[in-house]
């Protein structure tokens, strides 16, 4: 008898995964699952999967997994990680033991365990629901700017890697920018060894317009880390203050780089698509 996984399709401004909580529907092959499930017209249709576990450590409550669409792990995804922290409140309550029995915080942070490290989630609640999320990214790292001619001219991008990399490209016009092209060809460009994820960016006054070419699911509707790259790489290049709003296809993410820890924080929605179930053996 084939036995079926319940899963919840969800989304943060239009970046989509498959959450699985696996302490309910273990996954044995996550990546050849991500691949099948992923597919837009043979499977459920994501940009990935995205498993949730028990904690194996006590600073951390939960555990977050993301396979991209072509099977491979993911170190961190910001949209993920709000969509996860709005998945336990809503779907997992009264809280586990662990959230509320005298950790000296609030039932609406949570500890989420990553491939980049331990995030701490804040949880913005209206009537009970998750409104919004923010996430405590960590400090970006920086590596030695890197030339490219991106889209026909020599343009200068800046790499920051927020648990994950990222190489972000300054642009006068977006719309002009051939994304999937651009996106494939540095994804896999020699300097990155482990590929990378491609932002393309313009600033306007309501904020920086950004579109992203992610490592392993090709243009996506929107990108957490990205993101956060971007303001950081604005911030850094004298463009923006540590304080600015990322606009992209799928929707807009408020970021602040904090001076105080050099932490970068970022806040913005998650939504619940469906519930559904799906034979094991699809893949």
């Amino acid at each position: 008898m084939m036995s079926k996984i319940r899963f919840t399709k969800m989304h943060g401004c239009g970046n989509d995964y498959i959450y699985v909580d696996t302490s309910a529907c273990p996954i044995p092959d996550p990546q050849s699952a991500a691949i099948a499930w992923s597919d837009r017209r043979k499977g459920i249709g994501s940009d990935g999967l995205v498993l949730i576990g028990r904690s194996p450590i006590p600073e951390a409550d939960f555990t977050m997994r993301i396979f991209n669409a072509d099977g491979s792990e993911a170190m961190m995804c910001g949209n993920a990680s709000r969509c996860v922290g709005k998945y336990l409140y809503e779907r997992t309550r009264p809280w586990p033991l662990p959230l509320t029995a005298g950790y000296g915080r609030p039932q609406t942070e949570l500890r989420l365990l990553t491939l980049s490290g331990i995030k701490l989630l804040k949880l913005h609640i209206n009537n009970n629901k998750v409104e919004s999320v923010t996430v405590d990214m960590g400090e970006p790292a920086f590596a030695d700017d890197r030339l490219y001619r991106p889209t026909g001219h020599e343009s200068s991008g800046i790499f920051v890697s927020m648990g994950n990399p990222h190489y972000v490209i300054f642009v006068e016009d977006i719309e002009a920018v051939d994304v999937a092209s651009e996106g494939a060809r540095l994804e896999h460009h020699p300097q990155f060894p482990e590929r990378c994820n491609i932002e393309f960016a313009e600033m306007r006054p309501d904020g920086i317009r950004m579109r992203v070419w992610e490592r392993g699911s090709g243009i996506t509707m929107a990108c957490g880390t990205g993101a956060c790259a971007t303001a950081v790489a604005a911030a850094r290049a004298g463009r923006a203050t540590r304080q600015c709003r990322i606009i992209m296809d799928g929707g807009t993410l408020d970021i602040a780089w904090r001076e105080a820890d050099n932490h970068v924080l970022m806040t913005g929605p998650a939504t619940f698509v469906y519930d559904g179930e799906i034979e094991m053996n699809k893949w």
